[in-house]
């Protein structure tokens, strides 16, 4: 009985992040060597569900939570936009030795983490973790500048439609803030995308004007 309540201590105890390694999919894309063999043995006894590829791959399945790549001069010539991708899955690269050209392929994949070649079973999950969670940070602070771009374009938009509205129907500038509301609560949209579609309409008739004029004389 003892027993059973110090196991369920523990589980309650373990971190969210190690329990999560159990429902990753992870791929390695490394030779089929002693470094390899290990990296994905390592893996499968931590309950990583894994994938081993070589020679490189240039696409990657959106299933794949994490990469553990070799990067080797084989991969200089290769297209990894995948790693660059809003959805791209956490990279770990795995380096055999350090020079310019290998440290701007790490730098270029974006990689979360490095794991030194040979590899050891002492470290990878240390390193799995923490790649994990900065992968999770960063696009976090990605979706949330994204947010505010668009925010900030809305209100620009806003700004630019009231302008409009101003100048071309002679009101004040609560008057076309609330034209833009009521068209808004009308169609059931927001204000930035009524406020949008004035910007544009207005920018269209600028255009299709000077055409016009042209055409008279």
């Amino acid at each position: 009985m003892v027993d059973r309540v110090e196991t369920q201590r523990v589980v309650r105890a373990t971190p969210q992040q190690l329990k999560e390694l159990r429902t990753l999919t992870v791929a390695v894309i490394h030779p089929d060597d002693s470094d390899g063999r290990q990296l994905t043995q390592q893996l499968q006894r931590i309950g990583c569900k894994v994938q081993a590829f070589w020679p490189p791959v240039q696409s990657i399945g959106k299933e794949m939570d994490v990469v553990f790549l070799a990067v080797r001069p084989e991969i200089i010539n290769l297209n990894m936009d995948w790693a660059q991708a809003d959805d791209a899955p956490t990279v770990i690269a795995v380096v055999n030795y350090e020079n310019p050209t290998i440290v701007e392929l790490v730098l270029g994949l974006e990689a979360k983490a490095v794991l030194p070649s040979p590899v050891r079973s002492f470290g990878l999950l240390s390193t799995l973790v923490l790649a994990r969670e900065s992968h999770k940070v960063n696009r976090a602070l990605a979706r949330r500048l994204k947010k505010v771009e668009a925010k900030l374009l809305g209100v620009r938009h806003i700004a630019d439609a009231k302008a409009v509205l101003m100048k071309t129907h002679q009101v004040s500038e609560t008057e076309a803030y609330d034209v833009i509301r009521d068209q808004a609560m009308a169609k059931r949209t927001t204000t930035e995308e009524v406020a949008r579609a004035i910007v544009e309409a207005h920018e269209l008739l600028s255009l299709s004007l000077p055409s016009r004029h042209s055409r008279a004389e």
